[in-house]
């Protein structure tokens, strides 16, 4: 393994030489010298050494240097940062149109997901189709609202989990139920039935499945930087993920199968459930889908929408433990509210400001995709006198923006109290605070999960006191990241119930 890795570093070595030596042979660009300012590049990897192991604090250092939008060279990749609200809203508002599209990393070519993916397509008829599935079929307040009951079952479900380890004197792995807990509902909401049986195993091994997926797009690969190592696939990251997808998309496609199987049968009766109206529109041919769009379009689902609300309520958790004053505070209001010991309920929502608060705030400082996902120039675009060139990256570092002192006082303190009387949401509009992005790519999901993290959050700590097993005390508690794709916290948030 040594020697393939030092003669693939050698090819490379070479392959890039004789790229700089023919870009000085050609002199420089008008494009490159209007390039946003940007720190030194090294011959061969550019920028590339620049974003060790947690790109997003890397990035964001650098911009107090170089400015909140500057220019990197990554290996042959020109990408684009910005770390300001005011430049995310000049990316995500004024330039939308132009940078829509998205950078395809190497990781999502696996099984052809980029073609049929609903975050990397372009914007196009079949980006258009799958949106409005989800806003329609999906995500709609209608659809939402109707699905109600579904949310309370499995909001008790997830307190009688937490019950049962307080009976067994057991600590609760807080990532790990609400992981489970989102599954179910996403599971229940499209396929009618529980991904993640009582005993959790299979929640485990979704979990885990998800989380590589995760973990295998957030990770630098020399393929995203030289093209030319594609076929290759160097790192191995491509096929690794071809195993993820192709576990997920055999999961999917029995359901799918099996339905389309009962649905033939005499006395089916169709459910309203996801499935069954996709497969009416298929089957109707009301809209431009098939069954490979459909069970790419659940990997999405089930990926992108199961482990970021289940982190954030994970982080939300870990900020009240860890700051034992805000906990005190949103118990109070939730007791005045609704009463000690009951479980949170939709319609509760308005009339528990400062925990809509400690949600923002949880988003400003623990962004579930801490760098949004990869956007690419379609043609070149000038922002602030600066262009962006066509086909470059643009990274939109939305956990730098959640830290801008000139924007938070305080920002590295988690303080709810900032957003009440505020009129900044999380919903694209505010620049300040994008944990969903903006824009057209804004994510679909945003509905839903604005309701589940009120829900288990507001119930979770009304219905339940919590203490840190193992002598953790609030002040020695480890609030470390985990970089990938999404913002994982470090060492899993372990809490000990006692009923309230």
């Amino acid at each position: 393994m040594n020697f393939f890795v030092s003669c693939l570093l050698f090819l490379l070595f070479i392959w890039v030489l004789a790229q700089v030596s023919s870009s000085i042979k050609g002199g420089s660009t008008t494009k490159s010298s209007q390039l946003p300012p940007g720190p030194r590049r090294i011959p061969i990897f550019g920028n590339l050494l620049d974003l060790g192991n947690e790109p997003h604090k890397s990035l964001a250092d650098l911009a107090k240097t170089h400015g909140p939008i500057m220019s990197l060279k990554l290996g042959n990749l020109i990408t684009v940062v910005v770390s300001s609200a005011a430049m995310a809203k000049e990316v995500l508002q004024k330039n939308d149109l132009i940078l829509s599209n998205r950078i395809t990393i190497d990781a999502i070519r696996a099984l052809q997901h980029h073609e049929v993916g609903l975050p990397w397509i372009p914007v196009s008829p079949l980006w258009r189709n799958l949106r409005k599935v989800c806003n329609l079929h999906i995500f709609a307040s209608q659809k939402l609202d109707a699905n109600q009951s579904l949310r309370r079952k499995k909001i008790e479900q997830l307190l009688s989990s937490v019950q049962d380890s307080y009976r067994l004197g057991e600590a609760v792995d807080i990532g790990q139920e609400a992981f489970k807990t989102t599954v179910n509902l996403l599971s229940n909401t499209v396929f009618s039935i529980d991904l993640a049986d009582s005993h959790s195993q299979r929640a485990q091994q979704f979990k885990k499945t998800v989380r590589s997926v995760l973990e295998e797009a957030g990770k630098p690969n020399l393929a995203d930087y030289f093209p030319l190592l594609r076929k290759i696939d160097p790192q191995g990251v491509r096929r690794r993920m071809a195993i993820h997808f192709e576990m997920l998309l055999e999961l999917f496609g029995k359901m799918y199968d099996k339905r389309v199987q009962l649905r033939r049968g005499q006395g089916f009766a169709t459910t309203s459930d996801v499935l069954d109206t996709l497969i009416d529109i298929i089957e109707d041919k009301t809209e431009e889908l098939n069954r490979r769009q459909t069970l790419h379009l659940f990997l999405v689902l089930f990926v992108a929408g199961t482990d970021t609300t289940a982190s954030t309520l994970e982080w939300a958790m870990a900020e009240l433990l860890h700051n034992p004053n805000v906990l005190l505070k949103a118990r109070v209001e939730l007791e005045e509210a609704i009463g000690k010991g009951r479980q949170v309920e939709e319609s509760d929502m308005v009339r528990l400001p400062y925990l809509e608060a400690i949600i923002k705030e949880t988003f400003r400082m623990h962004p579930p995709v801490p760098l949004l996902l990869p956007r690419r120039a379609g043609a070149d675009a000038e922002i602030c006198g600066f262009t962006v060139p066509e086909g470059a990256q643009v990274l939109v570092n939305a956990w730098a923006i959640g830290r801008d002192p000139s924007i938070w006082e305080k920002p590295n303190c988690f303080m709810p109290e900032r957003f009440l009387g505020s009129e900044i949401d999380v919903k694209g509009r505010d620049f300040e605070l994008i944990p969903f992005g903006g824009g057209r790519r804004i994510c679909p999901g945003l509905p839903l999960a604005l309701r589940m993290l009120h829900l288990m959050l507001g119930s979770l700590i009304n219905c339940f006191e919590w203490k840190l097993e193992d002598g953790v005390t609030p002040e020695n508690m480890n609030m470390e990241e985990k970089f990938g794709l999404t913002l994982q916290k470090a060492i899993p948030l372990r809490a000990i119930p006692i009923p309230a």
